[in-house]
């Protein structure tokens, strides 16, 4: 499990019965009588869900409500809480980042996420961005008050189930991961990668699934126009959220720090998309991506950097079941076959496609 996740505590840790909320500390260093809590979540009946709970608490006082990323940001500024319970799939911007803007301008904010997302990958991105906890929605019922006690002791928290010590099974994560697919391809030129990224996305979309297609400016225009001539309504699938069009080098500068890629970015980024989706078309829906994030990195001559994109994105894609086709121009291979970097790109994908290939 991710390095992040291994310090956290555990609910199996806790001692049983109600927890004692009275005396605590906030961060282990200011004794307080009141907590101020503010609630994010865009589900109304999941707020009144939570107030509820919390008022069965004297010592937490809810002081406001939030149901997109945005407000969430304002309010936290406005009310300066001592505790936010967060949910990651808001509208306007997701609670990953809300959770970064908030600890970068009020560090002492304790933050639990509570969120119906049980992926250990999305659990440690989430706790990457400085979060105190991370509760599982369906456990809440259970592990809310706990985990309010850890973060105001000073502790980290972690559902239980994410750790694999809850009453419940873990996540089907393996089951899931039968269905990864993470392909590569070869293009001999622009035509035919513009070709084989609009075959993919058409058949992502008859299958049902959301695609994002994360390619340069002129491959995405390309793209549409071959869309568009092959009948479909593009402006209504980008509308629906089913077709995500999203610019490689823009997208490839959210997942790097300091110039190497990262594992929590990567995470969000693959995270942002997925929640995004499963908000617009359910939270069992399948997400396809195609394009060109590594192949970008290798264009700008850092091999290495563009190796670990594809290491870390086929680990962190298989939590989701998603599908990838990744695509690589002849040209950034001097020597095909006999370049150095070649094998090594095609290790790290489960299929390799090319006419020129073999």
């Amino acid at each position: 499990m991710n390095d992040v996740l291994s310090s956290v505590i555990l609910l199996s840790q806790l001692p049983a019965g109600e927890p004692d909320l009275s005396n605590l500390t906030c961060g282990g260093y200011v004794e307080k009588s009141t907590f101020r809590v503010l609630i994010v979540d865009d589900s109304e009946p999941w707020r009144k869900y939570l107030r509820s709970r919390l008022q069965t608490w004297p010592e937490l006082q809810v002081i406001g409500e939030a149901s997109d990323g945005l407000e969430a940001v304002q309010k936290s500024q406005e009310l300066q809480p001592d505790l936010i319970l967060l949910d990651i799939g808001l509208p306007t911007l997701n609670g990953i980042e809300v959770s970064r803007r908030i600890l970068q301008s009020a560090p002492e904010t304790k933050i639990i996420f509570v969120s119906e997302q049980h992926s250990a990958d999305i659990a440690a991105g989430a706790l990457h961005t400085g979060a105190s906890g991370y509760v599982v929605k369906s456990d809440a019922a259970g592990e809310l008050l706990p985990a309010v006690e850890a973060v105001f002791h000073g502790k980290p928290f972690l559902s239980g189930r994410l750790a694999g010590r809850g009453t419940r099974p873990p996540t089907s994560d393996q089951a899931i991961a039968v269905k990864h697919c993470h392909e590569v391809a070869f293009f001999a030129n622009d035509a035919s990668a513009v070709d084989g990224y609009a075959r993919f996305i058409e058949s992502a979309l008859n299958g049902g699934n959301t695609v994002a297609l994360v390619a340069t400016k002129t491959h995405r225009a390309d793209v549409l126009q071959r869309l568009k001539a092959d009948g479909g309504d593009v402006a209504a699938l980008i509308e629906q959220g089913s077709y995500i069009p999203l610019d490689a080098a823009d997208t490839l500068s959210r997942m790097m720090i300091n110039n190497m890629p990262d594992r929590g970015r990567c995470v969000e980024v693959v995270g942002d998309l997925i929640v995004g989706a499963q908000r617009v078309k359910g939270k069992h829906a399948r997400v396809a991506f195609c394009g060109e994030i590594a192949p970008t990195l290798l264009a700008r001559g850092d091999a290495e950097g563009a190796i670990e994109i594809e290491r870390l994105w086929d680990q962190i894609t298989k939590n989701y079941g998603a599908d990838t086709l990744c695509g690589y121009l002849w040209n950034v291979f001097p020597g095909k076959e006999s370049n150095p970097h070649f094998q090594r790109i095609c290790s790290a994908h489960s299929a390799v496609h090319g006419d020129e290939v073999f």
